[in-house]
């Protein structure tokens, strides 16, 4: 069993997606860690807010095997694939962190997901993980947001029923 971290998002009626998100992935995997919420303002285009957390789960799935279920799950919530890669969408979810793996392939996989940069996946992730530690870097998810310059994105704790 590989310790899988997620992040979900999404700024097209954030409860209901991030929401039906959530409860598929605890029919799938059973007993899920669920960090807080932020909202943030869209990161590469001018859209709605965000609403985005993060998700910590064990499962046997390979990582190309998980990152084609996420897939399915974000289709079967009506993301759409025919927009801009950068646009609204139902809901966004990546896989950051696959127990220390460091790989790419198809389907946007990259682990760990550059986005990590971004506050967005780093904050909920140092929420549910601080000791977990880059496989990169070394440093622990509380260290990098420590040393985040929390100013150049801010976030807003955004009020959960997941």
């Amino acid at each position: 069993m590989a310790r899988v971290y997620l992040s979900l998002g999404s700024n097209l009626e954030p409860q209901r997606y991030l929401g039906a998100a959530i409860a598929a992935l605890r029919e799938r995997f059973g007993d899920i860690t669920v960090s807080p919420a932020y909202r943030c303002k869209a990161v590469g285009f001018a859209g709605a807010d965000f609403v985005n957390l993060a998700v910590g789960l064990d499962t046997e799935l390979s990582p190309s095997v998980l990152n084609d279920w996420l897939h399915a799950l974000e289709d079967r919530n009506g993301r759409r694939r025919d927009v801009p890669r950068y646009s609204d969408r139902t809901l966004d979810l990546d896989i950051v962190f696959y127990d220390t793996l460091v790989t790419q392939g198809p389907g946007h996989l990259q682990i760990p997901r550059e986005e990590l940069k971004h506050a967005f996946v780093l904050r909920p992730i140092a929420d549910i993980a601080p000791e977990f530690r880059h496989p990169v870097s070394g440093l622990s998810m509380a260290e990098l947001w420590a040393a985040f310059p929390s100013e150049r994105e801010p976030l807003l704790p955004e009020s959960w029923a997941g």
